[in-house]
């Protein structure tokens, strides 16, 4: 983790949206050494970093103009268009040269749209969603990836860096969102990979612990299936760290740049369905592991739901 003594001294930075990521996010802003003002709808959530000596503003307009850079982590496009306008949005209080680092999925659509638009104020918008869980932002071991001016990027990358352990310029505006939505349609993927790979297996009578160990130990390894295990072992036990609707809005994003595209993505169109089948199922706030369960309640008799909008 980088320090405000070592770089970016002086910046002053505001992060809206303290949710399950963007609290780990802004705790680790503030160990930096970051000055650090913090906005949230549900002003309850930035009590623990009040305690920890952050500033609370009142509006996403008063962050704004004590700011140099704001960071936004939120659910969707359509919040951040809230957060930006208005009498007591960002672009009302912000000084030319803020830069905002919008951290949530919202789709490289969306993000040049928004960009474009805070331009028109002198604010230069870098989309920069990240790779990584809860825990792995608590550890501030998240991986960034942006697009956006390259002048930006340098002047947020000490944040960035408070936050994460690698920053990518990939390129202009959109450019980091298209990757990001792209590693999504990873994840939904291997998440309904190893949810049948596991259901088949207890099908036939193996255990789950055994057969997660050999997926753990063969050529489909990766650092995602390690840090789902004890999800996908234990998923009542086990907090939700990236919920079904969620990535029902991520796969919708990147379905949406494949058709303008001209790009078939068939294995997200699957992916999409069995997400859908557990979030009718299972709830959708529920975390992704819960693909498994919906299988499970399905090879047990229950009806599926295939049709539950994306």
């Amino acid at each position: 983790m980088s320090s405000a003594s070592d770089n970016g001294a002086g910046l002053r930075v505001g992060f809206i949206g303290i949710g399950r990521m963007g609290l780990p996010m802004a705790r680790n802003v503030l160990a930096a050494g970051f000055p650090l003002t913090v906005f949230n709808r549900t002003p309850e959530r930035c009590e623990p970093l009040a305690a920890a000596g952050a500033t609370v503003a009142e509006t996403p307009s008063e962050l704004a103009a004590a700011s140099d850079v704001v960071v936004t982590m939120v659910a969707d496009a359509d919040a951040v268009r809230a957060l930006l306008d208005g009498d007591d949005g960002i672009l009302l209080g912000a000084a030319p040269g803020l830069v905002l680092a919008e951290m949530s999925t919202i789709g490289p659509l969306a993000a040049r749209e928004l960009a474009a638009r805070c331009a028109e104020h002198g604010v230069a918008m870098l989309d920069a969603p990240v790779s990584g869980s809860t825990a792995v932002a608590e550890a501030a071991g998240l991986v960034v990836m942006v697009g956006g001016e390259a002048a930006a990027f340098e002047r947020a990358r000490p944040v960035l860096a408070a936050i994460s352990k690698a920053q990518f310029h990939l390129g202009p505006s959109g450019a980091g969102a298209a990757v990001k939505v792209g590693l999504n349609v990873i994840i939904a993927a291997t998440t309904v990979a190893v949810s049948e790979a596991l259901v088949l297996a207890e099908e036939a009578g193996v255990e789950r612990e055994a057969a997660y160990e050999v997926i753990g130990s063969s050529a489909v390894a990766s650092p995602f299936v390690e840090y789902k295990r004890a999800a996908f072992l234990d998923p009542d036990g086990t907090p939700t760290a990236f919920a079904l609707e969620l990535m029902a809005k991520d796969l919708g994003l990147a379905r949406a740049l494949g058709e303008r595209d001209g790009v078939p993505l068939l294995g997200a169109a699957g992916s999409a369905q069995a997400i859908a089948l557990a979030a009718g199922l299972e709830g959708p706030g529920e975390d992704l592991v819960r693909v498994a369960d919906a299988l499970r309640r399905v090879a047990a008799g229950a009806k599926p739901k295939l049709g539950e909008k994306e």
